[in-house]
């Protein structure tokens, strides 16, 4: 399994988040996680293209709606790309998503498989951890049932073993320090988890887990 989970996109760690996709080459890229915001979507999936472009990625749209309840077309479609690159934006949209998609059991098996590296930031590398509970103070749920027209699910799919924390201490992204102050309570409870600054990224490379830092 390959995952490259930050808080901000490649953080300060391009060199390795392009070594474990294997270079410049096409790759897929989930916005889903701005579902909630029709006027910002075509604007945030832009701004995450034109850093792929500029490094040499031939990033292409997958957008999971088109594939609801049709997982084994989304399968064979993911299976066209060597990476995802899933941006961030609400965390419980981006799980209602994958879950309507199917993609959370198709990413599963082609983890498995080394079909495919993960790379996701924000509420991307989120998706992954075992719980989502603690995000809602950044992440609203409320956006989940209008958006995507089931309840919110507060699972997330259990790929890696903790908690992930974005945005610490990186007030460009949070100014409000949601982020912060999860990764304070967290700590005061004993909960294990990854607190991220935006130059932060977990990499795991098969049995192998790094915590990268600026």
């Amino acid at each position: 399994m390959r995952l490259f989970l930050s808080s901000y996109r490649f953080g300060a760690h391009y060199d390795r988040f392009a070594e474990l996709v294997g270079g410049p080459g096409p790759i897929a890229v989930i916005p889903n996680a701005c579902d909630a915001w029709p006027a910002a979507w075509a604007g945030a999936v832009a701004s995450d293209r034109a850093p792929l472009r500029r490094l040499g990625f031939c990033p292409e749209l997958l957008d999971l709606r088109d594939y609801i309840g049709r997982p084994m077309e989304l399968e064979r479609t993911m299976r066209h790309y060597p990476a995802l690159w899933v941006r961030g934006g609400n965390t419980f949209v981006l799980r209602a998503q994958f879950a309507r998609s199917g993609a959370d059991s198709v990413l599963r098996r082609l983890l498995a498989e080394d079909a495919i590296a993960y790379t996701g930031y924000s509420a991307g590398a989120c998706l992954l951890t075992p719980d989502l509970h603690g995000l809602e103070d950044a992440d609203d749920p409320a956006e989940v049932a209008p958006a995507c027209g089931i309840e919110t699910r507060w699972d997330g799919l259990g790929l890696v073993d903790r908690v992930i924390v974005p945005h610490v201490d990186s007030p460009g992204t949070d100014p409000d320090g949601h982020g912060t102050r999860l990764a304070a309570r967290l700590r005061a409870d004993g909960i294990a988890h990854w607190a991220l600054t935006d130059d932060d990224a977990i990499v795991v490379d098969g049995s192998r887990t790094r915590v990268l830092t600026g």
